[in-house]
């Protein structure tokens, strides 16, 4: 039997891991499974496990307010390296590029733990942006023992970098796994929103809005919702949701500039259920999310990333994604090209998703089964 401490800080991560934790609790003969919440996201975490049906059995709490990324670095480091000696798994698995991840990877290496990294291989080539992800990801790599690209090319970035053939695997990315498992409890089981909502969006192209990237925080942040306030005050045929991040840093501008237009709603963050929902109904989404970019092209959503560089350039290169920047002039007339002109809106939403079929963590799971089978005989 392995066992497995899955780690996980944040809504993306609970999200993109939990099929892969019901995969693996499938098979209680071959495999022991503990999850650990850092809670480095302490709302957002809870919120996004709660449609899983997922619990966690140790949760370390560690999330304070206004915390900087050396001290939440230092807390997670110490709280995990504890749960692994605890727990004492055969294996760690993390998910994505989150410092969550990065040290969790980090301290099962100080405990001669092997780490199982899911969504290996992501590179914008600048270790700005994502800030600090990038650099996150490209670390978790050099101590990765299996590396699950989700992609192709993340699996020949691996190779290109020297990673051993033997440790990579292309799986597809768990997130549409989520996704379409979601997209289809959401059809039969409408979320509350979609009550609340209906009479806003009647009539109406939704255009949906996220943003959280720390590289954004300020003035590029402010152009972004200057252009979406711009959009709303030209165009009352447009209702924009916006489910606002909690951090300090995006509320305040947000709020501000945003707050009192009639036909701009604010949101908390809100559980995946409808936040699918709302996806599956938007004319464009304009997002600096990595996971967005994956979700958009499996619901058929063109999306406008506004960010330099991505990370996840399969979707740009499918013509489902566009990367926009921050400027404000271009960010208006991106939106106003999709809403505007049938043919981009349909070329942009065509549903050949680049990022896998939906199966990405039975694969996973089945490596896995593989390595614990050798390691019996």
């Amino acid at each position: 039997m392995l066992r497995v401490l899955t780690i996980v800080g944040t809504r993306p991560e609970a999200i993109k891991l939990a099929p892969v934790i019901h995969a693996l609790r499938a098979d209680p003969a071959r495999f022991q499974v503990r999850v650990c919440a850092t809670a480095q996201q302490r709302e957002m975490l809870d919120q996004a496990f709660v449609p899983f049906g997922i619990t966690p059995d140790a949760d370390l709490d560690l999330m304070r307010p206004q915390q900087g990324l050396a001290d939440l670095t230092a807390r997670a480091i110490a709280g995990l390296h504890a749960e692994i000696s605890t727990f004492a798994p055969g294996a760690v698995l993390v998910q994505g590029d989150t410092t969550t991840a990065f040290c969790g990877a980090l301290a099962a290496f100080y405990c001669r733990v092997k780490v199982a990294h899911v969504e290996a291989g992501l590179r914008t080539g600048r270790k700005d942006a994502p800030f600090p992800e990038e650099v996150n990801r490209a670390l978790i790599s050099q101590i990765a023992d299996w590396h699950f690209a989700p992609t192709a090319r993340a699996r020949d970035t691996l190779l290109a970098g020297g990673i051993d053939p033997a440790s990579v695997f292309l799986t597809g990315n768990t997130v549409v796994d989520a996704l379409v498992w979601m997209r289809h409890h959401v059809q039969q089981h409408p979320p509350a929103i979609a009550d609340t909502m209906s009479a806003a969006l009647a009539g109406r192209d939704l255009v949906m809005v996220t943003g959280h990237r720390r590289e954004s925080f300020g003035a590029p942040l402010e152009q972004v919702c200057e252009a979406i306030r711009d959009v709303a005050d030209a165009r009352p045929d447009v209702v924009v949701i916006y489910p606002v991040h909690l951090n300090p840093s995006v509320q305040e501008p947000v709020s501000r500039i945003l707050g009192q237009h009639p036909r701009i709603i604010l949101l908390p963050p809100l559980p995946y259920d409808a936040f699918v929902w709302l996806m599956d109904r938007a004319a464009v989404i304009l997002t600096d999310s990595g996971g967005v970019q994956e979700e958009a092209p499996v619901l058929g959503t063109p999306v406008l990333v506004t960010r330099e560089v991505t990370e996840r350039p399969e979707g740009v290169e499918a013509g489902h994604a566009r990367l926009v920047g921050t400027d404000r002039a271009t960010i208006v007339s991106a939106i106003t090209g999709v809403l505007d002109d049938p043919r981009q809106r349909a070329a942009m939403g065509v549903c050949a998703s680049p990022y896998g079929d939906g199966r990405a963590a039975e694969r996973i799971v089945e490596i896995l089964r593989r390595a614990c089978n050798e390691a019996a005989m």
